[in-house]
């Protein structure tokens, strides 16, 4: 017989601004957030520590609404970088206990112990183990959800173990009806608002409703419900509720090919010059591409898109083209890129532009033309980017990235958009 797997979530509380605070004991018995650009006020609030959020500062709004919360909340600039490698030093922790080891976000990974208990006790007891690692390593405090499966160590952490004073929940198979299923339907996990509504409007209220009503029964009324057939969607719920999930703790040992390679760039301002526009472009065709040539792939597809600064009167476009050939040299992809980006855009203003490459395939196979010389291309492009990768971003650029258009030099010290 199968001995049944304990799985755990690890996720750190107030991650970007508990590095902070370790970083900066000054502030340790001071409200922090953690928020675009402190020198311009400006910018949302991307993390904030326990007694910022005791004056009821929230992730996601603006820094305008917290200041006026808590005027004397100290704003700190986010450290991308910092935050990476604190998150790979707790990767490093984790692994002292299983090699079963899967992050899952910045601040939340996975570890299957499964084969840890003889090695380091109880369950709790290895949790317990790894949160006092984590704070005496990193000092960031970390909550930890047991289960049986990923998604009941999810939702162990997120529902109680981030409330408990001990920073520890265990959601087993025995007491699922007696403590998951009673919650509102809101707090399953993956069901936002939107979704616990439709719910609520099939008298579905709580989890145990949705659990214990049979598969057939939920995909029926789903179909009812969205006039379509949403028999994945249902099942998906239908098993979180029940605690199924069947899915192993991957460890992260290979980089899987991707169907294609994408970049957007929101801009700090509208763009309304072509001018200013091809800038960009050319950019991000030379971040496409330059991924491309490093994954050893070219793409037959290019995909060009904008969109307007305003949400509620939405502008922009997305449209594709087949090239003549696959490719991943930089002007020809920009070429295509234009040329389709002028056939669509109507001169709206723009402050966010995406470009794409897909139907991927290998590189080396290529078609020879009589009029272009793609060796050259590639010999090139690969001497640029060995000088890029060993120098950095801004040791070589096209003249336009340096211009008041472009965005090489203040890219190039961020990660992710924020500072580095």
């Amino acid at each position: 017989m199968n001995k049944e797997r304990v799985i755990m979530l690890s996720d750190c509380q107030s991650f970007y601004a508990s590095v902070e605070k370790a970083s900066n004991p000054q502030y340790s018995n001071q409200p922090l957030i953690v928020a675009g650009d402190p020198a311009r006020r400006s910018g949302i609030v991307l993390a904030a520590c326990p007694i910022a959020k005791s004056f009821g500062i929230t992730t996601a709004e603006t820094l305008k609404e917290a200041l006026a919360k808590c005027p004397q909340v100290i704003v700190v600039r986010p450290h991308m970088q910092q935050y990476i490698d604190v998150s790979s030093q707790i990767t490093d922790i984790l692994r002292k206990f299983s090699d079963q080891v899967e992050p899952y976000s910045i601040d939340e990974q996975f570890i299957d112990v499964s084969g840890s208990l003889s090695l380091f006790g109880s369950p709790k007891e290895i949790a317990t183990g790894i949160q006092d690692l984590i704070r005496r390593h990193t000092g960031v405090r970390a909550r930890i959800g047991i289960g049986y499966s990923k998604v009941t160590a999810k939702m162990a952490c997120d529902l109680w173990a981030k409330k408990n004073n001990d920073g520890i929940f265990t959601l087993t198979k025995e007491v699922l009806p007696d403590v998951l299923w009673p919650l509102p339907i809101s707090e399953l996990f993956m069901v936002g608002r939107r979704m616990s509504a439709h719910f609520q409007s099939m008298g579905i209220t709580t989890i145990g409703h949705l659990a214990q009503m049979p598969l057939s029964e939920l995909k029926w009324r789903m179909r009812e419900k969205f006039h379509k057939k949403c028999d994945i969607d249902a099942e998906l719920y239908w098993r979180i509720a029940n605690g199924i999930d069947d899915s192993p703790v991957s460890p992260s040992t290979y980089e899987v090919a991707p169907k294609s390679v994408g970049h957007q760039m929101t801009l700090p301002r509208d763009y309304y010059k072509l001018q200013d526009i091809k800038i960009i472009i050319l950019e991000l065709s030379e971040l496409v591409c330059r991924r491309c040539r490093k994954l050893k792939v070219h793409g037959a597809v290019v995909s060009v898109g904008c969109q307007g600064a305003s949400f509620d009167d939405p502008t922009g476009f997305s449209r594709q083209t087949t090239m003549s050939d696959p490719t991943n040299a930089t002007l020809l992809v920009y070429e295509a890129a234009l040329s389709l980006f002028k056939l669509h855009w109507e001169g709206q203003p723009v402050r966010r532009i995406h470009l794409s490459l897909s139907n991927l395939s290998d590189e080396s196979q290529y078609q020879l033309t009589l009029f272009e010389s793609r060796p050259r291309y590639r010999e090139l492009e690969r001497a640029t980017d060995a000088l890029k990768n060993k120098y950095g971003e801004t040791i070589i650029g096209r003249a336009a990235s340096f211009t008041d258009a472009g965005q090489l030099k203040d890219r190039s010290g961020k990660i992710g958009g924020h500072y580095k």
